[in-house]
């Protein structure tokens, strides 16, 4: 395996990236999550193995985790950002923190999405949650004191 966070080529990069914004703009103009999940896994699967090694494994995982959990697929959306929390630079990243805790809060899994809702709003603050349903914010006050 080659050391964290390589580099692609600028051939394969412009791919990947032209594949990303694709997903990224099938989103937010169309709306169309199914589609922009075919975009980021053609980019994801363009990656040479191991993949963990790429910048673009994280944002790419980050982005197909995010879009099936907007479809409520939570099986999906868990599966990616668990693997995403395996690449380098992951590790306390609030989004993914904040995406697994509102996964295991609809799974039934109270004290495993307290703990990920509170390392989400420990890493971002209550802004992280403006744009969230406010149930996910209304439960972890129920669970940390003084927020």
């Amino acid at each position: 395996m080659g050391k964290p966070n390589e580099e692609l080529d600028d051939a394969l990069y412009a791919k990947v990236l032209a594949l990303s914004e694709e997903g990224n703009r099938l989103i937010e103009e169309d709306d169309n999550l199914p589609a922009a999940l075919d975009a980021y896994g053609e980019a994801l699967a363009l990656l040479p193995p191991p993949i963990e090694r790429w910048d673009a494994t994280l944002w790419l995982l980050i982005a197909l985790g995010d879009s099936h959990f907007l479809l409520g697929q939570y099986d999906q959306a868990y599966d990616f950002l668990a693997r995403a929390m395996r690449c380098p630079d992951a590790l306390g990243t609030p989004f993914i923190h904040l995406r697994l805790g509102e996964i295991q809060f609809e799974r039934g899994n109270p004290d495993k999405a307290a703990d990920e809702l509170a390392r989400a709003y420990m890493g971002d603050g209550p802004e992280i949650f403006d744009t969230e349903d406010p149930k996910y914010l209304t439960f972890l006050r129920t669970r940390m004191r003084g927020i």
